[in-house]
């Protein structure tokens, strides 16, 4: 694979960044609760990319901080005062929000990032690393295959009550009807037409605002307040 001469900082970076808004924000603020969720993501990475589990570490490192800067644009974004990606706004909205339970918080971070800013970063990182989509795929599996591994692990630990009552918690209901594994694969095959349009910056554009409106609309039901 082709590389390119300006590579991304260090997964670390990301890590330290993560680590710096987990020591500032609020437990209980929505974005604190995915940025938990999302660290636990990244630091996983990097332990694996140290132990050499990645086929093509550079890929793989680049691919994962192209994805990790999306997410702290989004918060820089908001923090001065703009507007970030449709896609990250709901969850801004209701960050503090009474009625939105954590998991949900946690839930519609990941819908956010993976349906929306995932795609991205791959074109980001074929754009960086001189490659194709392709090239990344395994790469593009194994960090997605880390998620869902952990998607499990925090349904488990965020989800409120016994099994018993977890049947007619509404809060069940809500979240049956999102998959992080159907989101993922939808990501790819948005990565994909993405990179094939590259070339043509109006449909690119409409493409990529579409994306976004659509993610932002199911995190907006992701995060329906369920009690007052």
């Amino acid at each position: 694979m082709a590389q390119s001469e300006h590579l991304t900082a260090p997964v670390g970076t990301v890590v330290a960044r993560m680590r710096a808004l987990d020591a500032d924000l609020p437990e209980r603020d929505g974005i604190a609760v995915f940025n938990r969720v999302y660290l636990t993501v990244t630091e996983e990475v990097e332990r694996r990319l140290d132990a050499g589990r990645f086929t093509d570490p550079g890929a793989a490192a680049t691919l994962d901080v192209r994805f990790a800067e999306r997410y702290l644009a989004a918060v820089d974004t908001e923090a001065a005062g703009r507007r970030p990606p449709a896609c990250w706004r709901p969850l801004f909205q209701f960050r503090r929000h009474p009625g939105v339970r954590p998991l949900q918080f946690a839930l519609a971070g990941i819908n956010a990032h993976i349906g929306h800013d995932l795609a991205l970063a791959v074109v980001d990182a074929c754009r960086t690393l001189g490659c194709e989509p392709a090239d990344l795929e395994d790469e593009f599996d194994r960090v997605g295959d880390l998620l869902v591994s952990l998607e499990e692990r925090i349904r488990e630990d965020l989800m409120p009550g016994p099994d018993v009552l977890q049947i007619a918690d509404p809060l069940t209901h809500l979240l049956g009807s999102w998959s992080l594994e159907r989101a993922r694969d939808a990501t790819w095959s948005a990565a994909r037409a993405l990179w094939a349009l590259r070339r043509f910056e109006d449909l690119v554009e409409e493409f990529t605002e579409r994306l976004d409106a659509a993610v932002g609309l199911a995190g907006r039901m992701l995060l329906t307040p369920l009690r007052d």
